[in-house]
């Protein structure tokens, strides 16, 4: 019988040595059935050492025994079994203590009954197989809810922070432009400022020694007005020029060519190159003395003050 109830334990998924020892230690199916249940989580050395320090208490108990008893009974519960450790399974699974010795025989299962127990087991076993995969699905969904919502949130925290981070570097490029836009205004008004008052004085000098009067200023001109004699004035202000003519001396010779006085630098650079194969890398400006270099080829000549004429050195 013992071999008979292995197979149907092997059969149901048990390991071979637990149902072994589960079949050894309850002597029956239905409570083999139980000690694997209750041990299930219990590692085999464990049950082997509890088993083998068990064995000399064990051997001197049935020394001591009754020839006479058949069978062994729970006085709580009423329940019956065949041998000590069938009790002694049922006493730790429902915390019963008094036993006592019968000499009533417990009468083997028929096969009718034991194909009935054996199907019970079986279902009992399919049973909790089905509820631990359902449990496991249900974990491993809520594993997967967490995972996606852990992500979710990450990502959300990201593409905040990559806004925040794009919104901070637009605006700091906005005010750096505006910064460069008040900087570029305030070089072009002090160039303009410089050219006007050193137009002013020239035209003041021609007019002192032709002996006429000389233009008045412009409005906004911090310049004093200079008292001369009356007379017409023949001169215009710089930014009513639309053109301005360029004396470029090489070392190939002497270039005058006219620009409107929106060409940049870049561009009279460009144009000399293309004419006379001069490549221009610096302008030098000697009255006023002023340099050019690249960092001013992006101005335009009336930016530079450069109108309505000039006389640059190429470099």
């Amino acid at each position: 019988m013992a071999q008979s109830d292995l197979n149907v334990l092997l059969d149901m998924g048990f390991d071979k040595e637990r149902a072994e020892i589960a079949i050894k230690q309850t002597g029956g199916l239905q409570g083999a059935v139980d000690w694997l249940d209750k041990n299930q989580d219990t590692p085999l050395d464990e049950i082997k050492a509890s088993i083998a320090a068990a064995a000399p208490s064990s051997s001197t108990g049935e020394a001591t025994d009754d020839p006479t008893a058949a069978s062994l009974i729970c006085n709580e519960c009423s329940k019956k079994f065949r041998n000590q450790a069938q009790a002694e399974f049922h006493a730790g699974k429902s915390g019963h203590t008094d036993f006592a010795e019968s000499t009533e025989e417990i009468a083997p299962l028929t096969e009718e009954q034991k194909q009935a127990r054996i199907k019970e087991l079986r279902e009992r076993a399919a049973a909790k197989r089905a509820g631990e995969s359902e449990v496991d699905k249900q974990e491993k969904k809520r594993n997967e809810e967490i995972r996606r919502k852990s992500t979710k949130e990450t990502q959300d925290a990201k593409e905040e922070l990559q806004k925040k981070e794009q919104i901070k570097e637009a605006e700091k490029k906005r005010r750096e432009k505006a910064a460069d836009v008040a900087a570029k205004d305030a070089i072009r008004r002090k160039i303009q400022e410089d050219k006007d008052a050193r137009k002013a004085k020239a035209e003041a000098d021609k007019a002192a020694r032709e002996g006429r009067a000389a233009p008045p200023p412009p409005s906004d001109s911090p310049a004093a007005p200079v008292q001369a004699a009356p007379g017409p004035s023949t001169s215009k202000p710089a930014s009513a020029y639309t053109e301005t003519r360029l004396r470029l001396q090489t070392s190939g010779g002497n270039v005058m060519k006219s620009f409107p006085v929106e060409t940049t630098l870049f561009e009279v650079a460009a144009s000399l190159g293309e004419e006379s194969g001069v490549v221009a890398s610096s302008f030098v400006q000697n009255f006023p003395k002023k340099v050019f270099d690249q960092v001013d080829f992006g101005a335009s000549l009336k930016e530079l003050g450069l109108v309505p004429s000039a006389s640059l050195i190429v470099k």
